[in-house]
């Protein structure tokens, strides 16, 4: 059965996201388009990528976040660092390792950039919109925008099959304050230009719309959403502290579901108070993370139905894309 798959932002909580992708699948579901924002984009692109979700799992597991804090000179000044480095570079850490590791991954499986993750024509190749199996949600803070890669790239006179996916998933996962912002180059007829680009959480942190088309749908899109508990405090210590309980704010705030339609497709994962930053996770919480994922997409399925959807909710009418 084909279906499209969107994942929320969510940071080192994306564990949960891959143990309900793992029941998704178990279920019979083979992903056409795959997107997401932040956290979500990471999931997205390595499953795009091939890679399934007991390797997802595996990898989420064994994975030091804290290699992500990759910081300069600047950032390394002793109490002030975290400060100098928002200040003068507008982020505490680079953002380079992240990318890296993407690259790495990615090229594991034979993924560079995004023609290598383009679709034949009979699964949506023709529309210019779904000729690449994955996209990913990112906010152009210098143009005041939300963009869309690598559907949006063409408004920067760049050419969509040469853009590095890995690239593309840092600017989406690239967290305000926390990484710093991945600069853009383009022409433009005034000369070259750069927009600064981060986390994609800011203008649209579950953009379960990526793939809705005018009326009835050919296959599900189904939502996969870290739901947050109720409010949790949690210590704010020093500047690093104060800056990083800020990101985790933004990202965090609880999103309505625009309608309907969209919360009858969508699976709420818990994320058992775990914070977006929280880049310390013992394993023990990546476990139980992965398990809520599971029992979550488990109670979903148990009341999913294609066909009382699509009478619902998409009976011949258009949905906005």
């Amino acid at each position: 059965m084909h279906a499209d798959a969107v994942f929320s932002g969510g940071g080192v909580r994306a564990v949960a996201l891959v143990g309900a992708l793992e029941v998704a699948e178990e279920k019979g579901y083979q992903w056409v388009n795959l997107g997401g924002t932040s956290g979500g984009a990471i999931v997205a692109a390595l499953r795009a990528a091939g890679y399934t979700p007991a390797e997802l799992k595996e990898m989420m597991e064994e994975l030091d976040f804290e290699r992500f804090q990759d910081r300069d000179l600047l950032d390394r000044v002793p109490v002030l660092g975290p400060v100098l480095g928002v200040v003068f570079q507008n982020g505490i850490y680079e953002g380079n390792a992240l990318e890296a590791w993407l690259e790495e991954v990615l090229a594991r499986k034979g993924v560079r950039c995004f023609r290598d993750l383009e679709l034949p024509p009979a699964l949506g190749g023709n529309d210019p919109r779904f000729r690449y199996r994955l996209q990913v949600v990112a906010a152009d803070i210098t143009r005041r925008r939300m963009l869309v890669l690598p559907r949006d790239l063409p408004d920067y006179g760049l050419d969509p099959g040469d853009f590095p996916v890995a690239r593309a998933v840092r600017m989406s996962a690239a967290m305000p304050y926390f990484f710093e912002p991945v600069q853009l180059r383009y022409s433009t007829p005034e000369g070259p230009s750069t927009s600064l680009v981060v986390d994609g959480g800011l203008v649209a942190n579950f953009p379960v719309w990526l793939f809705d088309v005018p009326g009835i749908p050919p296959w599900p899109t189904f939502g996969f959403r870290l739901a947050d508990p109720g409010d949790t405090p949690v210590p704010v210590r020093g500047p690093a502290g104060y800056l990083m309980a800020l990101v985790s704010t933004a990202l965090e705030a609880r999103e309505e579901l625009a309608n309907a339609h969209s919360a009858a497709r969508t699976i709420a994962v818990p994320s058992l108070g775990v914070r977006t930053t929280d880049f310390h996770i013992d394993r023990e919480t990546r476990r139980r993370l992965y398990w809520a994922g599971r029992e979550a997409a488990e109670r979903f399925f148990r009341e999913w139905d294609f066909n009382r959807y699509k009478q619902a909710y998409r009976g011949g009418r258009a949905i906005a894309v």
